[in-house]
């Protein structure tokens, strides 16, 4: 069996997903080589999923991290699972193509195993993240989502994408895709953030019963230093339920909060450059909450977002 199907979700379109990923997004502050070392070193350490986009500037490191690993025999290209996503400025459907292929080139891929759309907004070259209209609400109703989602479904179709989906949808937006007449594909999985403080019980409900995968990011909350980010939330990984969940496993509060996920059914994905926290986080896979230790992480729910807008990264 592939080493992708271990530790795995099978997505509605038949492939699988290992529920367990590897996030890239990365601050400026981080060298574009410390990535791929940091691919590099997780590929070591066993973790077959790994989660990018145009918008990150660095697929082309991680693609030479993916070739070398296949040249040194570590991996074969069948065992890696790679998602990329297309940023607001291609959501136009002549484009959507176009920028896959434009991040294949930069991977030195034939295909990518999930294709997202990044964000629910169309953006214009130089246009702000986060577009609000003349009273100061944000715009999301700008796209023709149903015209994107056909460039999409033509991207699987023609084998560069092997599956599609959506990040940063809501409900509603959701819906206007599976609502779509004559649609081919459903979305096999919406990314949002998701973590203790922000379960998203209502959204996973939601894709539970549509048979589509929610995967988490920034499943350990955030501190990195970007500037969407809020400066004035509690530090994730240092809540004392977490903490004492930990403790009574001997696991990190990292550890446990990926885990939380996992148990879900929520896709996770973990983000770190230190070697150490690559190959601890990778060990989430290695043991199992108790109902009691469920109920008490899913009472941490707060509505806290770590991105301050709802259209992030």
């Amino acid at each position: 069996m592939s080493s992708v199907k271990l530790c795995s979700v099978k997505l509605n379109d038949g492939f699988f997903m290992p529920m367990l990923g590897f996030g890239t997004s990365a601050p400026n502050k981080v060298a574009k080589s410390e990535v791929e070392e940091a691919v590099m070193k997780a590929i070591d350490v066993g973790y077959r999923h790994f989660d990018s986009a145009y918008l990150y500037l660095n697929e082309e490191e991680i693609g030479r991290a993916i070739q070398k690993k296949i040249a040194d025999g570590s991996v074969k290209r069948e065992d890696i699972f790679y998602t990329s996503k297309v940023w607001g400025t291609f959501l136009r459907p002549e484009l959507v193509q176009t920028s896959l292929e434009i991040s294949l080139r930069k991977l030195q891929l034939s295909y990518v195993d999930l294709y997202l759309i990044h964000i629910p907004i169309p953006l214009k070259p130089g246009e702000e993240l986060f577009p609000k209209d003349e009273h100061g609400e944000l715009i999301f109703d700008t796209v023709d989502l149903c015209a994107t989602w056909e460039a999409m479904e033509k991207c699987k179709d023609s084998g560069l994408a092997k599956s599609i989906g959506v990040s940063n949808f809501n409900h509603k937006q959701l819906e206007r895709i599976l609502d779509k007449p004559s649609l081919k594909y459903k979305p096999v999985c919406n990314q949002v953030e998701c973590q203790p403080y922000l379960n998203q019980s209502k959204l996973l409900e939601f894709c539970k019963s549509q048979d589509i995968v929610l995967t988490a990011y920034a499943a350990l909350g955030s501190n990195s230093g970007k500037e969407w980010l809020s400066k004035n939330n509690p530090v994730l990984l240092e809540d004392p339920v977490l903490s004492a969940i930990a403790a009574r496993h001997r696991r990190t509060p990292a550890q446990v909060a990926l885990r939380y996920q996992l148990q879900r059914g929520v896709v996770a994905l973990a983000k770190s450059f230190n070697e150490e926290r690559i190959r601890e986080n990778f060990q989430a896979l290695d043991f199992q909450l108790t109902p009691e230790d469920m109920e008490s992480l899913d009472s941490l729910n707060r509505n806290i977002r770590y991105f301050v807008d709802p259209l992030v990264l």
